[in-house]
């Protein structure tokens, strides 16, 4: 029997189930071990999301408005992190979901930035996120993965942890690669 990847559904004996995805490290366990990664040296886009990771040139405008900070990327990977406080609230005094996909469509941003070539940016083209437990405050981790990259179309996941590991929302991305010449007015 094939054993499926974590989080997809998997089969047995004619039932379907969820195969649990393993723990990701918290920021503090990555901290610890010293692993705080940064894209490989290229060109472009990459480049310079690894350039924000290491403090040398500012996130995003976004970033400061929002509240979160990236803190370690590599080829087809990322993770920010973001301390949701009151400011960040809705009326129901929970964080308000569109900034959870505000930090989710960065960290998948930021992932799917770190596979571009040399004069290739990207653009968000479809985005669908799950709230799996309502935030009042504390610190989230989220964890992005390109699923799938293609020339033109690529697929990107990410998870937002709470600073306990208990998931509160899953998000997907499908980004579109622009190469010079495209996206400027056509």
């Amino acid at each position: 029997m094939k054993v499926p990847e974590p989080g997809k559904l998997g089969e047995g004996e004619g039932q379907s189930r969820v195969v649990p995805r393993r723990r990701s490290k918290t920021t503090a366990e990555r901290a610890a071990s010293g692993s705080r990664q940064v894209a490989p040296a290229q060109g472009g886009v990459g480049a310079l999301m690894a350039a924000m990771v290491r403090g040398e040139v500012p996130p995003p405008p976004v970033a400061q408005l929002v509240g979160f900070r990236p803190v370690a990327t590599g080829e087809g990977y990322a993770v920010l992190e973001f301390e949701a406080q009151p400011r960040h609230h809705n009326p129901m005094g929970t964080v308000h979901g569109g900034i959870l996909c505000d930090v989710a469509d960065a960290a998948m941003g930021f992932a799917y930035a770190t596979t571009l070539k040399d004069g290739e940016t990207f653009t968000t083209v479809e985005l669908k996120i799950n709230f799996l437990r309502p935030v009042r405050a504390g610190l989230l981790v989220a964890t992005a993965r390109v699923v799938k990259g293609g020339r033109n179309l690529g697929l990107v996941e990410c998870d937002v942890a709470d600073e306990d590991g208990s998931l509160v929302a899953r998000a997907s991305s499908t980004c579109m690669t622009l190469r010079e010449g495209t996206g400027r007015g056509q």
